[in-house]
């Protein structure tokens, strides 16, 4: 929309000149200076305190950061469309520039050491909240949690599930949802379980989908091949490389005969060295 107009203003006369406005650019452009080849940087800094809730206030909105970062003065940079947040030179957070003034966006992620050792905070809190709403808290979680809170009580559930959410720091999103699913199904209710599943999809997601990925598949699409009574078992890394055709270990069994020789000479000599 943008070049039509700009097409349509090439064709326009100023007053009664002879030439019209693409004509005189036309002139101009050849004594233009060049453009920069660094980028210019168009958002706006800032250098706010985080204060106990571990958030910075920007243009009359509040945004989270990492709990480790509250006290410190942090410095953000405001963008058109987002908010950036630096610790020196290391970005710690980016959020969606909030246009209305004293609202609040704030990220789970951010909370999760402080919730891991008061769990009892998480159900309540306002980044659960905001993380339902984005898609990123999915009902696969909620259903692993209710099952760990029943399973293991509502304290080590909750921690559990948090341990959980950490995992999506290192691992792509789907994957530990994926892990959730299968670990759920299975009745492995416990953060070990998950992140040995989610690994198993994250090791398969390069080399094309595997039984493991259609085991998930059918369950997120509510279709079950295996039956509805059946529950599938968690794959244990053994069989995971058996299947793998790795060759056979031809080596021989390790030996302790020279070890031996070793003891007959100490028995041949006992007090050789030794002190009167």
């Amino acid at each position: 929309m943008a070049d039509a107009w700009d097409e349509a203003d090439d064709a326009r006369r100023i007053g009664s000149r002879a030439r019209t406005v693409g004509g005189h650019f036309a002139t101009e452009q050849p004594l233009l200076a060049p453009l920069p080849t660094e980028p210019f940087e168009t958002g706006r800094g800032f250098t706010p305190r985080v204060d106990r809730y571990a958030q910075v206030t920007v243009r009359m909105s509040k945004y989270s950061v990492p709990a480790r970062m509250v006290g410190r003065q942090a410095r953000v940079l405001l963008n058109a469309s987002d908010l950036v947040v630096f610790d020196g030179r290391t970005e710690i957070a980016r959020h969606e520039r909030l246009m209305t003034k004293g609202s609040t966006r704030v990220d789970l992620d951010h909370y999760l050491e402080v919730l891991l050792r008061k769990p009892g905070a998480l159900p309540g809190a306002k980044a659960l909240e905001q993380a339902r709403a984005s898609g990123r808290f999915t009902p696969v979680h909620d259903a692993w949690w209710a099952a760990a809170c029943k399973a293991h009580g509502d304290a080590d559930g909750t921690r559990a599930l948090i341990e959980v959410l950490m995992m999506h720091r290192h691992l792509p999103h789907d994957h530990v949802v994926a892990g959730l699913a299968t670990a759920l199904l299975a009745g492995a209710l416990t953060a070990d379980a998950v992140a040995l599943e989610a690994r198993k999809y994250n090791d398969t997601a390069d080399g094309g989908a595997d039984d493991t990925t259609a085991d998930h598949q059918s369950l997120m699409s509510g279709d079950r091949a295996r039956g509805e009574g059946e529950i599938p078992a968690v794959r244990s890394l053994t069989e995971r490389r058996l299947r793998a055709h790795i060759p056979a270990d031809t080596r021989p069994l390790p030996s302790v005969e020279k070890y031996d020789q070793l003891l007959a000479h100490r028995r041949d000599t006992p007090n050789e060295g030794a002190a009167p």
